[in-house]
């Protein structure tokens, strides 16, 4: 298959034929990396793509604004239960309904005027503005549809 390219001169002894091959054997074996990283500086400016970075993901504003929204209200929920389960191991005798009541109560009220406040904002105004002649087309269209396959008939 391959030519011999060993000099005549070069043959070994049994010994070093059996440490060689100890070598060979234990280099195939031996596990061979399957990523690199290259830790050398990037430059200031360049071509480089850009690279996530670690700590929060890139979100769009609203997603953010969302999410901080949840982180906060998460942490006031485990002050609040915090709170209600100190005191009812404290007095030894609260009522865990009665602590629920008070301590709810506040929360489905924010949560009451949210919602109240959400759903009294103003329309925003709409304004249009055209260049060139505009023409309104302000037909009522009657639609009926019967039928098993469904055929409708539209009529103005």
């Amino acid at each position: 298959m391959y030519p011999d390219t060993t000099p005549p001169d070069a043959t070994m002894t049994e010994d070093e034929a059996a440490v060689e091959a100890a070598r060979i054997i234990a280099d195939a074996y031996r596990p061979t990396p399957t990523a690199y990283r290259d830790t050398s500086p990037l430059p200031a400016r360049g071509d480089t793509p850009p690279v996530t970075q670690p700590g929060r993901p890139p979100m769009s504003q609203g997603a953010t604004d969302a999410s901080a929204l949840m982180l906060a209200g998460g942490a006031m929920t485990a002050m609040v239960g915090g709170t209600a389960a100190v005191l009812m191991y404290v007095s030894q005798f609260a009522d865990p309904l009665v602590c629920g009541l008070v301590f709810g109560a506040p929360t489905a009220l924010v949560l009451a005027l949210a919602r109240l406040l959400k759903g009294a904002k103003p329309e925003p105004d709409t304004h249009h503005h055209y260049d060139g002649p505009v023409y309104q087309d302000q037909r009522t269209i009657h639609s009926r549809t019967t039928g098993v396959w469904a055929k409708t008939t539209n009529q103005p």
